[in-house]
């Protein structure tokens, strides 16, 4: 897509506050170096995000015989975001301040059934209404509501276009959540989610290519190329998921045979246990997470049964994996989501090895493997970065109209 000068300040804008975050306190000459704008341009843009009270002064550090430098924090109490993790099983919400940390929190779960978006939407709505009441947060503060959601996104629309584990189809979400949600809405997938949120504070910070493996009901991976997000031509970068892994496979919710997700999704790993002891004390049928817990549990205590399933789930994973290595030559390669941080470090270890049996040796070498450090739920964090890069896009818009309006006015004769 065609960038215009206002798209390439806004994204400017929003990497020199995205350090800021992450460093603060932190000099404009610091600013410069880390994200290679000159200091004038980093000058002109700490300027802004002063005005609209994003960050602050904090005082002075003393250089090496000059002139000491100003230094610039984040402002947390300058506002605040709503990150909104939908997920086939659960609703999670939670609001953060300017800083990004974790304000309330609320939870809801999705039972079967009852996964219609009227019904989401209610959660949702209901969600966002308790943590910024529990946190005692005035309206007025809270500058926008990131959304995720299962499947493909048009993010431009606010439409899910396309969530297979729901049978949804061409659903407007952001316009059926306007109508019970006051605040700016913005909506993406938690690939991006989880991707932004490891970027920002997680394993992918710093690293020019990072795959961000979700792994929940659903299963996909999230893209960092080049140091940034990577979206694709319609948004649809990273189903990972919906790849064939198992040709005449298992069949899918997306109506394929063989997809990665349905070995390696919470509900395939439920499968891999049923087919290995279909009379498990571990399977607890139509219960995802019961069934995840109880293996994490038993793995813990050796038990047979629950480690030959994790290395079977790995043994999928890791060729799975290993594929996304030897494609895109990463970095590092982030297990993330709530199968991931359950299972932990038992998978990791499985996945590792399988991995070793399938990647060509060079770009393995140069990839780690790792779990997501991020101890809140990444989704949310991500969402929620979601909406500040639209409050940012937003008062860069608002900043572009007044500039015009002036240039406008002294233009005209007297």
């Amino acid at each position: 897509m065609k960038r215009t000068s206002r798209d390439i300040r806004t994204a400017n804008r929003y990497e020199v506050l995205r350090q800021i975050i992450a460093e603060s306190p932190t000099s404009r000459q610091e600013l410069a170096a880390a994200t290679g704008l000159s200091l004038a341009t980093v000058a002109t843009l700490v300027g802004e995000l002063l005005d609209l009270r994003m960050i602050t002064e904090v005082g002075f550090e003393d250089s090496a015989g000059g002139r000491p430098r100003g230094l610039v924090a984040v402002n947390a109490s300058g506002g605040a975001l709503v990150g909104v993790d939908i997920a086939e099983t659960y609703i999670h919400v939670e609001l953060f301040d300017l800083a990004l940390n974790v304000l309330a929190r609320a939870e809801q779960d999705v039972r079967p059934g009852e996964s219609r978006p009227e019904q989401v939407v209610a959660h949702v709505a209901a969600g966002v209404g308790s943590v910024i009441a529990r946190a005692g947060v005035e309206a007025a503060r809270v500058l926008g509501v990131g959304v995720s959601v299962p499947g493909q996104v048009d993010r431009d629309t606010g439409v899910a276009a396309y969530a297979p584990n729901w049978d949804w189809h061409d659903v407007p979400l952001l316009d059926l959540l306007a109508e019970h949600i006051g605040h700016p809405l913005y909506l993406d997938n938690p690939l991006r989610a989880c991707t932004v949120a490891e970027l920002w504070f997680g394993a992918a910070r710093g690293r020019g290519d990072a795959v961000v493996v979700n792994l929940g009901t659903g299963v996909g991976a999230g893209l960092a190329l080049g140091g940034g997000l990577h979206r694709g031509a319609s948004n649809s970068a990273g189903e990972w998921g919906h790849t064939t892994l198992v040709l005449d496979g298992r069949l899918c919710h997306c109506g394929n045979h063989g997809c990665v997700e349905t070995y390696v999704g919470a509900p395939g790993i439920m499968q891999n246990l049923r087919e290995l002891s279909p009379r498990s004390a571990l399977l607890h049928s139509g219960d995802q997470t019961a069934t995840v817990d109880a293996l994490a549990r038993a793995v813990a205590e050796d038990d047979p049964v629950a480690l030959k399933v994790v290395q079977e789930t790995a043994r999928y994973l890791g060729a799975g994996i290993a594929d996304l290595i030897n494609l895109l030559n990463p970095e590092v390669v982030v297990l993330s989501s709530w199968v991931a941080a359950r299972l932990g470090e038992p998978l990791l270890g499985e996945v590792r090895r399988a991995v070793a049996r399938h990647a060509l040796r060079r770009p393995l070498t140069a990839t780690e493997i790792v779990l997501s450090p991020i101890p809140t739920d990444p989704v949310s964090l991500g969402a929620a970065t979601f909406a500040l890069e639209g409050a940012l896009r937003s008062a860069g818009q608002r900043t572009a109209r007044r500039t015009t309006t002036a240039r406008s006015r002294a233009a005209q004769p007297s």
